[in-house]
C-alpha cells in the first residue's frame, strides 16, 4: 500500500479538495490523508465546488499534521510556500512535490468571482492528482 499526504496552511481548502480527488482517483492501493500546519476547519466554498464535480468532502474534518504519518509516507505533496517551508523533515525515502498554489480563501471580490477561484484551484489540483495515478 502506497501512502500519501497533502499539506497546507490550514487544512481547509486545498489539501482538503487534493485529498477528496485522490479518494476518488487513486485507488484501493493507496492510503490518503491532508493535513495543516494549522487548522483552520473546512471551507464551505470548498465544498460546494467539489460537490459541483461530484466528489463529497462535507464529512472531511481539518487536521494538524500527523508526524507518523508524515515520516511514513510515500508521497509528501505541499500545495502552499507556508506547507513546504514549516513542514517537518522527513526521511530521504519521502518523495516529496509542490504545488504552488493561490489560497483559494484569499480571494477578494463578489461570491461569484471567489467561487471562480475556488473552480479554477479545484482544476488545477485535479488535473495534478490524476497524473499522480
Amino acid at each position: 500500500m502506497k501512502q500519501v499526504y497533502f499539506l497546507c496552511t490550514g487544512n481547509s481548502c486545498r489539501s482538503q479538495i487534493a485529498e477528496g480527488y485522490a479518494r476518488q482517483y487513486l485507488g484501493a492501493d493507496w492510503q490518503i490523508q491532508s493535513a495543516g500546519v494549522e487548522t483552520h476547519g473546512l471551507n464551505p466554498l470548498a465544498v460546494q465546488v467539489m460537490q459541483e464535480d461530484g466528489i463529497d468532502i462535507s464529512h472531511h474534518t481539518s487536521k494538524l499534521i500527523d508526524n507518523d504519518y508524515l515520516r511514513s509516507s510515500d508521497l509528501v505533496v505541499t500545495l502552499c510556500g507556508d506547507a513546504r517551508d514549516k513542514c517537518p523533515m522527513t526521511p530521504p525515502s519521502v518523495q516529496k512535490q509542490h504545488w504552488p498554489l493561490a489560497d483559494p480563501a484569499q480571494a477578494q471580490g463578489t461570491p461569484t468571482e471567489k467561487l471562480a477561484v475556488f473552480r479554477q484551484v479545484r482544476d488545477e489540483i485535479k488535473r495534478r492528482v490524476q497524473s499522480l495515478s
